[in-house]
């Protein structure tokens, strides 16, 4: 296939295009600033996109967003969460569905953050969402994608747990401080966790691909959500560490401020329904397992 990517820059797209240039696929980057000859330019936020060479992709896969975990979530910054994810998916699938030749698939991002915080109830694709800054912008980001339904184009809205992988994100961010000793349960350590290793985030795209039955909202998560305390003992066991080093609730909101609430403390069981019905097969459920793989324990 022909296959464009944006956000190929971070922990998803940066695994994703060498992974699906090994399996064949040619791929093209849609990029915001010093493109190479084979990139496409585009800017979100001035609705500014090379139009011209939009023409003639199977599929586009749409990961561009603002990080949600770098930094306190001032008015400024939740502001530029929003905007990246929802109008740049706005102006992708305005652009894309006056082609004459638009892709017939299109996967974008989204996240379980979708569900809101819920305790220990069981999640599937069908559930209600749920309330808080980042269920209103999953809502809207999700939203955004409708218009390319409506025209004919295959759209599925990835609802990303957390993903492990050396390479970036919360796994890469707590690794040192386990090293070192100081990790520790956040919060009461109840509160579920719905990860997926990076090596089925980029199986399962690629299953998605190539699978016409997909469609709409898909959980990627694996299919045994933990708590924090069991997440924090896995790890700290693999590394040899102590887990000793609790981060109370309330100091969590006072380093992190609402942010806390949402990513460290909201709780969030998920099952991926939709992968199992439609034959995924998962390369890693088991957490130990998976971070033993991860980690090359």
């Amino acid at each position: 296939m022909k296959i464009l990517i944006s956000g190929s820059t971070g922990l998803v797209g940066s695994a994703l295009v060498p992974y699906l240039t090994q399996h064949g696929h040619t791929v093209k980057r849609l990029v915001r600033s010093a493109p190479k000859a084979t990139d496409i330019l585009w800017n979100p936020a001035n609705r500014s996109i090379d139009t011209s060479r939009l023409e003639g992709f199977d599929a586009v896969i749409h990961l561009a967003g603002e990080s949600i975990a770098a930094g306190r979530w001032s008015t400024e910054k939740k502001q530029r969460i929003r905007d990246s994810r929802v109008q740049g998916t706005q102006l992708l699938v305005e652009e894309l569905s006056r082609l004459n030749q638009p892709p017939k698939t299109f996967l974008c991002a989204s996240a379980i953050g979708y569900y809101g915080n819920r305790g220990n109830e069981t999640l599937w694709e069908d559930s209600t969402p749920g309330t808080g800054f980042l269920a209103d912008v999953c809502r809207a980001w999700e939203a955004a994608t409708r218009p390319a339904t409506q025209v004919g184009i295959r759209v599925l809205n990835l609802r990303f747990g957390m993903i492990l992988s050396p390479a970036g994100g919360a796994l890469a961010k707590m690794l040192l401080p386990f090293k070192m000793g100081v990790g520790g349960k956040i919060g009461s350590g109840r509160q579920y966790i719905s990860w997926i290793a990076i090596d089925d985030v980029l199986d399962a795209i690629l299953h998605a691909l190539t699978v016409p039955s997909l469609r709409g909202p898909v959980n990627f998560v694996s299919p045994q959500a933990v708590t924090n305390l069991e997440y924090t003992k896995t790890l700290g066991g693999l590394l040899s560490r102590p887990t000793l080093f609790p981060l109370p609730a309330f100091a969590a909101r006072m380093a992190f401020g609402e942010m806390a609430d949402e990513l460290l403390l909201a709780s969030q069981y998920v099952e991926p329904a939709v992968l199992y019905k439609n034959n995924y097969i998962f390369r890693y459920t088991n957490l130990r397992v998976a971070l033993r793989h991860l980690l090359a324990k």
